[in-house]
C-alpha cells in the first residue's frame, strides 16, 4: 500500500478550511501555514502540523513555507490568498510540482506588470499610466476623466476609486500624494464580471462566469455575486472566450485555479485583472453548488497530479449567489431577521461578522463588509426572489457616530481584505435547516 500524498496548504482561516476538509476525504497527509491572527482558531484535527506566520508581508509567508519544505518536501502545494501566491509558486517551481507557473504568480501580484504584459499580447484593457506618485498623473487624469486610481498589489477593492471631475482629481492628489506607486486607468463603464476556471497544463477544464453587483461610485465594493451567468447575446460570450484564452497564454498559466475580472463596455469585454489563487467572497462554495461538484477537492487534485476529469461538471445544476448585507455607517443598535432569513428554502447560510455595539465604517473596501448570505436556488428567477427576500428580511440598524466615536474605532477594523475574513470568527452564523 502506497504512502498518502503530502499536501502543504498556505493560508487557512475560515475561507480556506474547506481545503482541509477535502484533503481529509482524500486521505492526504496535510500540513498548513497559518497567520498569527488565526492561530488560536486553527483546526488542529485537520492537519498534522501548522507553521505560524508572524507578519503580513509576502516575505513572512515565504519564510514560513521554506521552514515547512525544509522539514519535508510536499507532493503538492496550494496557496490560498494573495500574500501566499509567490511563496507557493517558488516551491512549486523548485520542486517541479503542478502550479500556475512562477511567471503567472509574479505577474498576478502586480497590476502594473499585468498591464505591460497584456499590452504586448494584444489583450483589450483600459488605457493606463504607472506613476511613482499620484501627483505625477494629474495632467493625464484631467485629459481622460473619468479615471480609476488603484494600488499595485492590494486586494478586495482596497484603494481603488473612481475620479470623475477636476475637483475630485485635485482632492485625490492632495489625499493620496506620498502613497507611492499607483496605477491610473481610463474608466470602463459597463457591468462587471469574473471568470473562474480550472486549468491543467494550459488547458481549460472548467469555467464559470459570475455577474457582479457593486456599490455605486467612487468605490467598487462587490455586494452580490451571481454564479453560472449566461450571456444572452452570443457575441459577448465569444469575445469573453477569446479574452480569457489570450490572458492565460500571456501569463503562461499552467495548472490551478484562475480568477479573472473584466467589464463589458461599449467596445466589448475589457480585462481588469487576473489572480491565480482561490477567489474570495466564498465564491468557490457558490461555484461548487452551481455545478454540483467540490471545487476545493478539484483544486487539490490538480495540485497533486491526481485524476480530476470525472469529478468536474460543466453545466449548472442550480443558481447560487453570495450577498453581502450593508448598513449606514455608525454603531450597530440592532440586527434582526437572521433566523427568518436562514429559514428560507433557498438560503444555505447566514454568516455575520458584526454584533450590536460594533462600528460600521464607510464601505470603501471589502474588508469593511459585515458578513454574507449564501443562496442556492433551483432557477435564476427563484434566485432573484430569494435575494429580494434576504434584503427585505435581514436588517442591520445603526446609530450615526460622533467624530470621537469614529476615530476611536478598534484597529482590527482596518485589517486587509485578505486577512480579516480568513482570521475572524463569525459573530452570528445560521445554516439552512436539513431538508
Amino acid at each position: 500500500m502506497s504512502a498518502p500524498r503530502d499536501l502543504l496548504l498556505v493560508g487557512v482561516g475560515t475561507m480556506g478550511r474547506p481545503y482541509l476538509e477535502a484533503a481529509a476525504r482524500l486521505g492526504l497527509r496535510v500540513r498548513a501555514v497559518e497567520a498569527a491572527a488565526g492561530w488560536e482558531g486553527r483546526p488542529l484535527g485537520l492537519a498534522e502540523a501548522f507553521y505560524r506566520v508572524d507578519g503580513r508581508e509576502e516575505e513572512h509567508w515565504t519564510a514560513a513555507v521554506a521552514r515547512a519544505v525544509a522539514d519535508r518536501e510536499p507532493d503538492g502545494v496550494v496557496s490560498f490568498a494573495e500574500p501566499h501566491v509567490l511563496a507557493g509558486a517558488l516551491v512549486q517551481e523548485r520542486l517541479g510540482l503542478p502550479g500556475p507557473s512562477l511567471h503567472a504568480a509574479v505577474v498576478s501580484r502586480n497590476k502594473a506588470l499585468q498591464r505591460a504584459l497584456f499590452a504586448a499580447h494584444g489583450v483589450r484593457q483600459p488605457g493606463h499610466l504607472l506613476v511613482a506618485d499620484v501627483a505625477d498623473a494629474r495632467d493625464w487624469m484631467l485629459e481622460r476623466l473619468p479615471v480609476v486610481v488603484k494600488p499595485l498589489t492590494r486586494a478586495g477593492s482596497e484603494g481603488v476609486e473612481l475620479v470623475r471631475s477636476p475637483e475630485e482629481a485635485a482632492e485625490v492628489v492632495a489625499r493620496r500624494s506620498g502613497e507611492g506607486k499607483v496605477l491610473v486607468e481610463e474608466a470602463v463603464e459597463g457591468p462587471e464580471y469574473s471568470w473562474e476556471a480550472l486549468v491543467r497544463d494550459g488547458e481549460v477544464l472548467f469555467e464559470n462566469v459570475t455577474a457582479k453587483e457593486t456599490t455605486p461610485p467612487p468605490y467598487f465594493v462587490e455586494l452580490t455575486h451571481r454564479c453560472a451567468h449566461r450571456f444572452e447575446d452570443g457575441e459577448p460570450a465569444a469575445r469573453v472566450h477569446e479574452l480569457t484564452r489570450r490572458v492565460l497564454g500571456a501569463v503562461g498559466m499552467r495548472t490551478g485555479l484562475v480568477h479573472l475580472e473584466f467589464k463589458v463596455g461599449r467596445h466589448g469585454p475589457a480585462l481588469m485583472e487576473i489572480a491565480v489563487r482561490t477567489p474570495g467572497d466564498y465564491l468557490p462554495d457558490a461555484v461548487g453548488l452551481a455545478y454540483g461538484f467540490d471545487l476545493y477537492e478539484a483544486v487539490l487534485r490538480l495540485a497533486l497530479g491526481l485524476p480530476v476529469d470525472e469529478l468536474i461538471r460543466t453545466e449548472p445544476v442550480s443558481w447560487p449567489a453570495t450577498h453581502f448585507p450593508t448598513a449606514a455607517p455608525g454603531t450597530i443598535t440592532a440586527i434582526t431577521g437572521v433566523e427568518e432569513t436562514a429559514a428560507h428554502p433557498s438560503v444555505v447560510r447566514v454568516r455575520l461578522r458584526k454584533r450590536p455595539g460594533d462600528t460600521v465604517l464607510p464601505l470603501t473596501s471589502s474588508s469593511r463588509r459585515m458578513g454574507h448570505v449564501l443562496v442556492d436556488a433551483p432557477s435564476p428567477t427563484e434566485r432573484e426572489d430569494a435575494l429580494k427576500r434576504v434584503r427585505q428580511t435581514l436588517r442591520i440598524t445603526t446609530r450615526k457616530n460622533t467624530a470621537d466615536e469614529t476615530t476611536a474605532e478598534k484597529p482590527t477594523a482596518e485589517k486587509t481584505a485578505t486577512e480579516k475574513p480568513t482570521a475572524e470568527k463569525p459573530a452570528t452564523e445560521q445554516h439552512r435547516p436539513p431538508r
